[in-house]
């Protein structure tokens, strides 16, 4: 069984921080491009970030660029996002997969909440 769990969501209030975190499981990540992506409630799923299989390379869309972090631990074929100064228009869901995404490895994700 193959699967991405995210985890380290929360509520926090604006210009807070948050770590999340993408752990896999039945089988390895680590020679993949890995990226963060985030759904609201009536839009599609949208790209956040992603880092490449060396760790080395990282790409941001511009909403969160200068405020978010990917970084990855091959050791423990974890997958993270930092985010600093949160604004509401971060809420969402977060989730983590192959980037380009499979579809078949969509995990639960985890809720970020910020609150005015």
């Amino acid at each position: 069984q193959v699967q991405l769990v995210e985890s380290g969501g929360g509520l926090v209030q604006t210009g807070g921080s948050l770590r999340l975190s993408c752990a896999a499981s039945g089988r390895t990540f680590s020679g993949y491009v890995m990226g963060w992506f985030r759904q609201t409630p009536g839009k599609e799923r949208e790209f956040v970030a992603s880092i490449d299989w060396t760790g080395t390379r990282t790409y941001y869309t511009d909403s969160v660029k200068g405020r978010f972090t990917i970084s990855r631990d091959s050791a423990q074929d974890t997958v993270y996002l930092q985010m600093n100064n949160l604004k509401p228009e971060d809420t969402a869901v977060y989730y983590c997969n192959r980037h380009p995404p499979h579809n078949n490895y969509w995990g639960q994700g985890t809720q970020v909440t910020v609150s005015s």
